[in-house]
Protein backbone atom coordinates (compact mmCIF):
# COMPACT_ATOMS: atom_id res chain seq x y z
CA UNK A 1 0.00 0.00 0.00
CA UNK A 2 1.46 3.29 -0.77
CA UNK A 3 1.34 5.37 1.86
CA UNK A 4 -0.15 9.26 1.19
CA UNK A 5 2.53 12.09 1.07
CA UNK A 6 3.70 13.61 4.02
CA UNK A 7 6.24 16.89 4.27
CA UNK A 8 7.79 15.12 7.29
CA UNK A 9 10.02 12.13 6.63
CA UNK A 10 9.24 10.05 9.57
CA UNK A 11 7.23 6.58 8.74
CA UNK A 12 5.24 4.53 11.25
CA UNK A 13 4.67 0.96 11.19
CA UNK A 14 1.30 -0.82 10.78
CA UNK A 15 1.37 -4.52 12.09
CA UNK A 16 -1.21 -7.00 11.85
CA UNK A 17 -2.14 -7.65 15.16
CA UNK A 18 -2.77 -11.45 14.93
CA UNK A 19 0.64 -12.38 14.16
CA UNK A 20 2.70 -9.07 14.12
CA UNK A 21 3.86 -9.02 10.85
CA UNK A 22 4.06 -6.02 9.04
CA UNK A 23 1.47 -4.71 6.77
CA UNK A 24 2.96 -1.36 5.18
CA UNK A 25 3.99 1.71 6.27
CA UNK A 26 2.32 5.50 6.18
CA UNK A 27 3.85 8.46 6.67
CA UNK A 28 4.00 10.15 10.31
CA UNK A 29 2.58 13.58 9.61
CA UNK A 30 3.47 17.00 11.02
CA UNK A 31 1.80 20.64 11.84
CA UNK A 32 3.04 21.38 7.98
CA UNK A 33 1.05 18.77 6.61
CA UNK A 34 -2.39 19.71 8.36
CA UNK A 35 -1.55 23.53 7.59
CA UNK A 36 -0.75 22.21 3.97
CA UNK A 37 -3.92 20.54 3.75
CA UNK A 38 -6.32 22.74 4.69
CA UNK A 39 -5.28 25.34 2.89
CA UNK A 40 -5.34 22.61 -0.58
CA UNK A 41 -8.84 21.89 0.57
CA UNK A 42 -9.77 25.36 0.75
CA UNK A 43 -8.62 26.20 -2.50
CA UNK A 44 -11.13 23.32 -3.61
CA UNK A 45 -14.19 24.11 -1.98
CA UNK A 46 -15.32 26.96 -3.89
CA UNK A 47 -15.55 24.89 -6.89
CA UNK A 48 -16.59 21.81 -5.25
CA UNK A 49 -19.32 23.57 -3.23
CA UNK A 50 -20.71 25.08 -6.73
CA UNK A 51 -20.62 21.62 -8.08
CA UNK A 52 -23.77 21.00 -8.99
CA UNK A 53 -25.76 18.43 -6.47
CA UNK A 54 -26.20 16.11 -8.82
CA UNK A 55 -22.76 15.84 -10.04
CA UNK A 56 -21.57 15.39 -6.43
CA UNK A 57 -24.37 12.82 -6.40
CA UNK A 58 -22.86 10.47 -9.25
CA UNK A 59 -18.99 10.64 -7.80
CA UNK A 60 -20.43 9.01 -4.61
CA UNK A 61 -22.20 6.32 -6.29
CA UNK A 62 -19.33 5.86 -8.58
CA UNK A 63 -17.07 5.59 -5.62
CA UNK A 64 -19.83 3.00 -3.94
CA UNK A 65 -19.23 0.53 -7.40
CA UNK A 66 -15.80 1.04 -7.50
CA UNK A 67 -15.55 0.00 -4.07
CA UNK A 68 -17.87 -2.87 -4.31
CA UNK A 69 -15.97 -4.21 -7.27
CA UNK A 70 -12.93 -4.45 -4.95
CA UNK A 71 -14.25 -5.57 -1.84
CA UNK A 72 -11.93 -8.16 -1.52
CA UNK A 73 -9.12 -6.71 -2.18
CA UNK A 74 -10.21 -4.31 0.17
CA UNK A 75 -11.66 -6.61 2.93
CA UNK A 76 -7.94 -8.75 3.28
CA UNK A 77 -6.24 -5.10 3.76
CA UNK A 78 -8.77 -4.27 6.64
CA UNK A 79 -8.41 -7.55 8.40
CA UNK A 80 -4.68 -7.60 7.80
CA UNK A 81 -4.14 -4.39 9.17
CA UNK A 82 -7.22 -4.26 12.02
CA UNK A 83 -7.40 -8.19 13.22
CA UNK A 84 -11.04 -8.91 12.95
CA UNK A 85 -11.98 -11.93 10.51
CA UNK A 86 -12.42 -11.49 6.89
CA UNK A 87 -16.36 -12.02 7.20
CA UNK A 88 -16.66 -8.93 9.15
CA UNK A 89 -14.42 -6.78 7.08
CA UNK A 90 -16.42 -7.81 3.97
CA UNK A 91 -19.82 -6.36 6.01
CA UNK A 92 -17.73 -3.26 6.73
CA UNK A 93 -16.56 -2.47 3.37
CA UNK A 94 -19.99 -3.34 2.06
CA UNK A 95 -21.40 -0.60 4.87
CA UNK A 96 -19.02 2.17 3.41
CA UNK A 97 -20.37 1.52 -0.11
CA UNK A 98 -23.78 1.56 1.60
CA UNK A 99 -23.14 4.94 3.19
CA UNK A 100 -22.20 6.72 -0.48
CA UNK A 101 -24.96 5.59 -2.11
CA UNK A 102 -27.24 6.66 0.79
CA UNK A 103 -26.02 9.99 1.12
CA UNK A 104 -25.53 10.42 -2.74
CA UNK A 105 -29.15 9.37 -3.15
CA UNK A 106 -30.41 12.41 -1.27
CA UNK A 107 -27.57 14.98 -2.31
CA UNK A 108 -30.45 16.88 -4.78
CA UNK A 109 -32.77 16.38 -2.06
CA UNK A 110 -31.19 19.88 0.22
CA UNK A 111 -33.71 22.56 0.90
CA UNK A 112 -33.91 25.89 2.76
CA UNK A 113 -37.10 27.23 4.13
CA UNK A 114 -39.26 30.17 3.10
CA UNK A 115 -42.49 31.99 4.75
CA UNK A 116 -44.00 35.51 3.74
CA UNK A 117 -44.76 38.40 6.43
CA UNK A 118 -47.11 41.05 5.74
CA UNK A 119 -44.54 43.11 7.89
CA UNK A 120 -40.90 42.41 7.05
CA UNK A 121 -42.15 40.67 3.29
CA UNK A 122 -40.76 37.25 2.16
CA UNK A 123 -38.66 35.26 4.42
CA UNK A 124 -36.05 32.62 3.36
CA UNK A 125 -33.61 30.88 4.88
CA UNK A 126 -30.57 29.02 2.73
CA UNK A 127 -28.58 26.63 4.09
CA UNK A 128 -24.69 26.59 3.20
CA UNK A 129 -21.83 24.30 3.24
CA UNK A 130 -19.54 25.32 6.02
CA UNK A 131 -16.29 25.14 4.09
CA UNK A 132 -13.19 22.69 5.42
CA UNK A 133 -14.26 20.29 7.47
CA UNK A 134 -11.96 17.60 9.61
CA UNK A 135 -12.39 14.02 11.00
CA UNK A 136 -10.65 12.12 13.34
CA UNK A 137 -11.67 8.37 13.26
CA UNK A 138 -10.47 4.87 15.56
CA UNK A 139 -9.32 1.84 14.41
CA UNK A 140 -11.89 0.04 15.41
CA UNK A 141 -14.30 0.05 12.53
CA UNK A 142 -12.28 2.58 10.14
CA UNK A 143 -14.08 1.96 6.85
CA UNK A 144 -17.61 2.15 8.09
CA UNK A 145 -16.73 5.23 10.18
CA UNK A 146 -15.00 6.83 7.33
CA UNK A 147 -17.86 6.79 5.06
CA UNK A 148 -19.94 8.05 8.09
CA UNK A 149 -18.01 10.85 8.27
CA UNK A 150 -16.88 11.68 4.23
CA UNK A 151 -20.67 10.79 2.97
CA UNK A 152 -22.43 14.02 4.21
CA UNK A 153 -19.54 15.91 4.27
CA UNK A 154 -19.05 15.57 0.76
CA UNK A 155 -22.42 15.48 -0.59
CA UNK A 156 -23.48 18.70 1.17
CA UNK A 157 -20.69 20.52 -0.52
CA UNK A 158 -17.85 20.53 2.10
CA UNK A 159 -14.24 19.79 1.52
CA UNK A 160 -12.43 17.57 4.36
CA UNK A 161 -8.96 16.59 5.87
CA UNK A 162 -9.39 13.54 7.49
CA UNK A 163 -6.84 11.38 9.85
CA UNK A 164 -7.12 7.65 10.14
CA UNK A 165 -6.02 6.11 12.82
CA UNK A 166 -2.59 5.47 13.19
CA UNK A 167 -2.35 1.91 13.55
CA UNK A 168 -5.11 0.46 10.78
CA UNK A 169 -4.79 3.74 8.18
CA UNK A 170 -4.17 1.49 5.29
CA UNK A 171 -8.03 0.71 3.82
CA UNK A 172 -8.80 4.60 4.78
CA UNK A 173 -6.10 5.29 1.94
CA UNK A 174 -7.52 2.82 -0.35
CA UNK A 175 -10.44 3.71 -0.14
CA UNK A 176 -9.74 7.74 -0.65
CA UNK A 177 -8.40 6.36 -3.77
CA UNK A 178 -11.50 4.91 -4.50
CA UNK A 179 -13.15 8.12 -4.23
CA UNK A 180 -10.64 10.21 -6.75
CA UNK A 181 -10.92 7.76 -9.28
CA UNK A 182 -14.66 8.08 -9.37
CA UNK A 183 -13.73 11.54 -10.21
CA UNK A 184 -13.57 13.48 -6.86
CA UNK A 185 -10.70 16.04 -6.73
CA UNK A 186 -8.28 15.06 -4.75
CA UNK A 187 -8.06 18.10 -2.85
CA UNK A 188 -11.61 18.40 -1.97
CA UNK A 189 -10.31 15.10 0.78
CA UNK A 190 -7.46 15.30 1.94
CA UNK A 191 -5.44 12.41 4.21
CA UNK A 192 -3.06 13.56 6.87
CA UNK A 193 -1.62 10.48 8.60
CA UNK A 194 -0.23 10.53 12.04
CA UNK A 195 -0.47 10.53 15.62
CA UNK A 196 -3.20 12.14 17.46
CA UNK A 197 -0.48 13.94 19.33
CA UNK A 198 0.47 15.64 16.44
CA UNK A 199 -1.65 15.33 13.68
CA UNK A 200 -5.17 15.19 16.16
CA UNK A 201 -4.35 18.08 17.80
CA UNK A 202 -3.11 20.29 14.74
CA UNK A 203 -6.86 19.64 13.67
CA UNK A 204 -8.56 20.80 16.76
CA UNK A 205 -6.83 23.89 17.04
CA UNK A 206 -6.59 24.89 13.69
CA UNK A 207 -8.54 28.10 13.06
CA UNK A 208 -9.30 27.71 9.22
CA UNK A 209 -11.04 23.94 9.64
CA UNK A 210 -15.05 24.92 10.42
CA UNK A 211 -16.31 21.15 11.83
CA UNK A 212 -13.87 18.72 14.01
CA UNK A 213 -15.40 15.36 13.91
CA UNK A 214 -14.22 12.51 16.22
CA UNK A 215 -14.60 9.29 17.61
CA UNK A 216 -12.81 7.69 20.13
CA UNK A 217 -12.32 7.55 23.65
CA UNK A 218 -14.24 10.19 26.23
CA UNK A 219 -10.69 11.09 27.89
CA UNK A 220 -9.13 12.13 24.29
CA UNK A 221 -12.63 13.68 23.25
CA UNK A 222 -12.70 16.07 26.23
CA UNK A 223 -9.56 16.77 25.12
CA UNK A 224 -9.63 17.54 21.80
CA UNK A 225 -12.80 19.90 22.72
CA UNK A 226 -10.88 21.53 25.14
CA UNK A 227 -8.03 22.34 22.66
CA UNK A 228 -10.82 23.12 19.63
CA UNK A 229 -13.05 25.62 21.99
CA UNK A 230 -11.17 29.10 21.58
CA UNK A 231 -11.85 28.01 17.71
CA UNK A 232 -15.13 28.04 17.94
CA UNK A 233 -15.64 25.20 15.30
CA UNK A 234 -17.99 23.13 15.32
CA UNK A 235 -17.83 19.75 17.24
CA UNK A 236 -19.43 16.08 16.96
CA UNK A 237 -18.28 13.74 19.50
CA UNK A 238 -18.85 9.47 19.75
CA UNK A 239 -17.55 9.29 22.87
CA UNK A 240 -17.71 5.64 23.41
CA UNK A 241 -20.35 3.38 25.50
CA UNK A 242 -20.90 0.83 28.01
CA UNK A 243 -24.35 -0.64 26.15
CA UNK A 244 -27.26 -2.43 28.36
CA UNK A 245 -28.88 -5.03 27.40
CA UNK A 246 -31.87 -6.57 29.82
CA UNK A 247 -33.29 -9.75 28.85
CA UNK A 248 -37.05 -10.33 30.11
CA UNK A 249 -38.68 -13.48 31.47
CA UNK A 250 -40.96 -13.44 28.54
CA UNK A 251 -37.46 -13.06 25.75
CA UNK A 252 -37.12 -15.60 23.51
CA UNK A 253 -34.15 -17.66 25.39
CA UNK A 254 -32.60 -19.01 21.73
CA UNK A 255 -32.76 -15.55 20.92
CA UNK A 256 -31.53 -13.76 23.20
CA UNK A 257 -28.76 -15.60 24.27
CA UNK A 258 -27.66 -15.39 20.55
CA UNK A 259 -28.20 -11.49 20.40
CA UNK A 260 -25.66 -11.19 23.39
CA UNK A 261 -23.07 -13.54 22.20
CA UNK A 262 -23.11 -11.74 18.57
CA UNK A 263 -23.36 -8.42 20.49
CA UNK A 264 -20.69 -8.66 22.72
CA UNK A 265 -18.44 -10.48 20.69
CA UNK A 266 -18.37 -8.96 17.25
CA UNK A 267 -14.91 -7.52 15.72
CA UNK A 268 -13.61 -8.76 19.65
CA UNK A 269 -16.31 -6.51 21.22
CA UNK A 270 -14.28 -3.75 20.13
CA UNK A 271 -16.94 -1.90 19.10
CA UNK A 272 -18.49 1.65 20.21
CA UNK A 273 -22.15 0.22 20.74
CA UNK A 274 -21.26 -3.81 21.71
CA UNK A 275 -23.39 -4.82 24.71
CA UNK A 276 -21.09 -4.49 26.99
CA UNK A 277 -23.13 -4.81 30.48
CA UNK A 278 -26.04 -8.07 30.66
CA UNK A 279 -28.93 -7.49 32.98
CA UNK A 280 -31.31 -11.12 33.40
CA UNK A 281 -34.36 -11.50 34.94
CA UNK A 282 -33.32 -13.85 37.65
CA UNK A 283 -36.36 -16.18 36.80
CA UNK A 284 -34.25 -17.12 33.68
CA UNK A 285 -30.61 -16.00 34.94
CA UNK A 286 -29.40 -19.80 35.09
CA UNK A 287 -30.78 -20.99 31.57
CA UNK A 288 -29.34 -17.83 29.79
CA UNK A 289 -25.83 -17.71 31.41
CA UNK A 290 -25.80 -21.38 30.02
CA UNK A 291 -26.90 -21.13 26.49
CA UNK A 292 -24.47 -17.79 26.11
CA UNK A 293 -21.70 -20.35 27.59
CA UNK A 294 -22.70 -22.64 25.26
CA UNK A 295 -23.11 -20.43 22.16
CA UNK A 296 -19.35 -18.93 23.37
CA UNK A 297 -17.87 -22.07 23.57
CA UNK A 298 -18.49 -22.79 19.52
CA UNK A 299 -16.70 -20.03 18.66
CA UNK A 300 -13.75 -19.90 16.69
CA UNK A 301 -11.13 -17.90 17.51
CA UNK A 302 -8.04 -16.88 15.39
CA UNK A 303 -5.94 -15.19 12.73
CA UNK A 304 -9.07 -13.44 10.96
CA UNK A 305 -7.66 -14.53 7.64
CA UNK A 306 -8.38 -18.12 8.59
CA UNK A 307 -11.10 -19.99 7.27
CA UNK A 308 -14.03 -20.28 9.81
CA UNK A 309 -12.89 -17.60 11.97
CA UNK A 310 -15.45 -15.82 14.16
CA UNK A 311 -13.46 -13.75 16.71
CA UNK A 312 -10.06 -12.16 16.06
CA UNK A 313 -7.74 -10.09 18.18
CA UNK A 314 -7.61 -7.64 20.32
CA UNK A 315 -6.55 -4.74 18.06
CA UNK A 316 -3.06 -4.01 19.90
CA UNK A 317 -1.39 -5.29 23.26
CA UNK A 318 -1.82 -2.25 25.46
CA UNK A 319 -5.56 -2.69 24.23
CA UNK A 320 -5.84 -6.30 25.95
CA UNK A 321 -3.79 -5.23 28.77
CA UNK A 322 -6.22 -2.46 29.75
CA UNK A 323 -9.14 -5.24 29.32
CA UNK A 324 -7.64 -7.94 31.33
CA UNK A 325 -6.73 -5.20 34.29
CA UNK A 326 -10.36 -4.53 34.52
CA UNK A 327 -11.54 -8.45 34.70
CA UNK A 328 -8.64 -8.79 37.32
CA UNK A 329 -9.52 -6.16 39.47
CA UNK A 330 -13.45 -7.31 39.29
CA UNK A 331 -12.56 -10.60 40.00
CA UNK A 332 -9.75 -9.61 43.37
CA UNK A 333 -12.14 -7.23 44.31
CA UNK A 334 -15.05 -10.22 44.93
CA UNK A 335 -17.29 -8.18 42.67
CA UNK A 336 -17.80 -11.20 40.22
CA UNK A 337 -16.42 -14.74 39.04
CA UNK A 338 -14.92 -15.71 35.73
CA UNK A 339 -17.12 -18.22 34.12
CA UNK A 340 -15.01 -18.91 31.21
CA UNK A 341 -12.05 -16.67 29.55
CA UNK A 342 -10.31 -14.36 31.54
CA UNK A 343 -6.45 -15.38 30.77
CA UNK A 344 -3.86 -14.29 28.26
CA UNK A 345 -3.07 -17.33 26.19
CA UNK A 346 0.69 -18.05 26.37
CA UNK A 347 1.03 -21.13 23.70
CA UNK A 348 -0.36 -22.63 21.21
CA UNK A 349 -1.24 -20.43 18.05
CA UNK A 350 -3.06 -17.81 19.71
CA UNK A 351 0.72 -16.29 21.69
CA UNK A 352 2.22 -14.01 18.95
CA UNK A 353 -0.81 -12.13 18.12
CA UNK A 354 -2.55 -9.93 21.38
CA UNK A 355 -5.80 -12.54 21.60
CA UNK A 356 -8.21 -12.68 24.41
CA UNK A 357 -10.77 -15.56 24.53
CA UNK A 358 -14.22 -14.61 24.84
CA UNK A 359 -14.79 -14.09 28.66
CA UNK A 360 -17.89 -14.50 30.12
CA UNK A 361 -18.11 -13.06 33.90
CA UNK A 362 -21.06 -13.88 35.83
CA UNK A 363 -23.08 -12.93 39.43
CA UNK A 364 -21.24 -9.49 38.86
CA UNK A 365 -22.10 -6.60 41.12
CA UNK A 366 -23.37 -3.33 39.25
CA UNK A 367 -20.62 -1.66 40.72
CA UNK A 368 -18.20 -3.10 39.55
CA UNK A 369 -14.96 -2.29 37.11
CA UNK A 370 -16.09 -4.28 34.03
CA UNK A 371 -19.61 -2.56 34.60
CA UNK A 372 -18.59 1.06 35.12
CA UNK A 373 -15.72 1.26 32.68
CA UNK A 374 -16.65 0.59 29.04
CA UNK A 375 -14.72 -2.46 28.30
CA UNK A 376 -13.08 -2.28 24.47
CA UNK A 377 -12.93 -5.83 24.21
CA UNK A 378 -14.45 -9.51 24.66
CA UNK A 379 -15.87 -9.45 28.10
CA UNK A 380 -19.96 -10.25 28.99
CA UNK A 381 -20.67 -9.33 32.32
CA UNK A 382 -24.13 -10.65 33.58
CA UNK A 383 -26.05 -9.66 36.35
CA UNK A 384 -29.92 -10.66 37.24
CA UNK A 385 -32.71 -8.47 38.13
CA UNK A 386 -35.84 -8.72 39.70
CA UNK A 387 -38.21 -6.00 38.48
CA UNK A 388 -37.72 -3.92 35.04
CA UNK A 389 -37.92 -0.99 37.21
CA UNK A 390 -34.45 -2.26 38.75
CA UNK A 391 -33.22 -3.26 35.48
CA UNK A 392 -33.30 0.08 34.01
CA UNK A 393 -31.90 1.59 37.07
CA UNK A 394 -29.01 -0.54 36.80
CA UNK A 395 -28.76 0.31 33.31
CA UNK A 396 -28.69 3.94 33.13
CA UNK A 397 -26.29 3.74 36.56
CA UNK A 398 -23.10 4.91 33.93
CA UNK A 399 -21.60 8.01 32.61
CA UNK A 400 -21.92 6.59 29.16
CA UNK A 401 -25.75 6.78 27.28
CA UNK A 402 -25.00 5.40 23.50
CA UNK A 403 -27.34 2.70 23.31
CA UNK A 404 -29.33 0.09 25.34
CA UNK A 405 -31.64 -2.64 23.89
CA UNK A 406 -34.84 -4.26 25.75
CA UNK A 407 -36.05 -8.40 24.77
CA UNK A 408 -39.24 -8.68 25.48
CA UNK A 409 -42.72 -9.29 23.63
CA UNK A 410 -44.42 -6.98 26.32
CA UNK A 411 -45.89 -4.00 24.94
CA UNK A 412 -45.77 -2.41 28.00
CA UNK A 413 -42.39 -3.42 28.87
CA UNK A 414 -40.92 -1.73 25.60
CA UNK A 415 -43.33 1.40 26.03
CA UNK A 416 -41.50 1.54 29.48
CA UNK A 417 -38.09 1.37 28.51
CA UNK A 418 -37.87 3.13 25.53
CA UNK A 419 -38.75 6.40 27.31
CA UNK A 420 -36.80 5.45 30.40
CA UNK A 421 -33.50 4.21 28.85
CA UNK A 422 -31.09 6.23 28.98
CA UNK A 423 -29.43 6.81 25.60
CA UNK A 424 -29.23 7.70 21.83
CA UNK A 425 -29.92 4.30 20.44
CA UNK A 426 -32.75 1.80 21.97
CA UNK A 427 -33.12 -1.86 20.46
CA UNK A 428 -35.94 -3.89 20.90
CA UNK A 429 -34.96 -8.04 20.50
CA UNK A 430 -31.41 -6.72 18.51
CA UNK A 431 -28.65 -5.11 19.40
CA UNK A 432 -25.99 -3.72 17.61
CA UNK A 433 -27.22 -2.92 13.67
CA UNK A 434 -27.65 0.59 12.46
CA UNK A 435 -28.74 1.77 9.37
CA UNK A 436 -27.47 4.72 7.59
CA UNK A 437 -31.22 6.58 7.27
CA UNK A 438 -30.92 7.09 11.20
CA UNK A 439 -29.18 8.73 13.27
CA UNK A 440 -26.27 7.60 15.71
CA UNK A 441 -25.23 9.40 18.44
CA UNK A 442 -25.09 9.24 22.61
CA UNK A 443 -26.01 11.43 25.33
CA UNK A 444 -24.26 11.99 28.90
CA UNK A 445 -20.55 11.13 28.72
CA UNK A 446 -20.91 9.03 25.15
CA UNK A 447 -20.90 12.34 22.94
CA UNK A 448 -22.53 15.68 20.85
CA UNK A 449 -24.16 16.04 17.89
CA UNK A 450 -25.36 12.83 15.18
CA UNK A 451 -23.91 11.00 12.76
CA UNK A 452 -26.18 9.39 9.62
CA UNK A 453 -28.90 10.41 8.48
CA UNK A 454 -30.49 13.53 7.05
CA UNK A 455 -29.68 14.73 10.40
CA UNK A 456 -26.03 14.75 9.67
CA UNK A 457 -26.52 16.60 6.57
CA UNK A 458 -27.53 19.68 8.80
CA UNK A 459 -24.33 19.47 10.86
CA UNK A 460 -22.30 20.31 8.02
CA UNK A 461 -24.75 23.33 6.81
CA UNK A 462 -25.20 26.59 7.96
CA UNK A 463 -28.28 28.99 7.75
CA UNK A 464 -28.28 32.22 6.29
CA UNK A 465 -31.24 34.14 6.31
CA UNK A 466 -32.84 36.61 3.40
CA UNK A 467 -35.34 39.13 4.05
CA UNK A 468 -36.45 41.10 0.90
CA UNK A 469 -39.29 43.69 0.95
CA UNK A 470 -40.71 43.86 -1.93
Amino acid sequence: MKPEPGLGQDMLEVHNPADGSLVGHVHAGTEDDVNDAVRTSWEAFSSWSDTDPLDRSRILFSAARLVREDKKELSLLLTREQGKPLRESVNEIAGFARVLEYYASITGTLQGDYGYSKNYGHMMVMRQPLGVCAAIIPWNMPALIMGWKTGPVLAAGNTMVLKPSATAPLTCIALAEHLYRAGLPRQVLRLVTGSGRVVGQALARHNDIRSLSFTGAVSTGTGVAEIAGPTLKKLILELGGSDAMIVCKDADPYAAAKGAVSGRFFNCGQTCTSIKRVFVDSSVYEPFVQKVRELTEALSIGNGLSDGVDMGPVHTSGQRKDVHFLVQETVNNDQGKVLSGGYIPDNGLLKDGSFYPPTIMTRVDPDAPVMKEEVFGPVLPVSAFDTVADAIDMANATRFGLGASIWTHDMRTISQATRELDAGIVWVNQHLRIPPEVPFGGVKSSGLGRENGRYALLQYLEEKTILINP
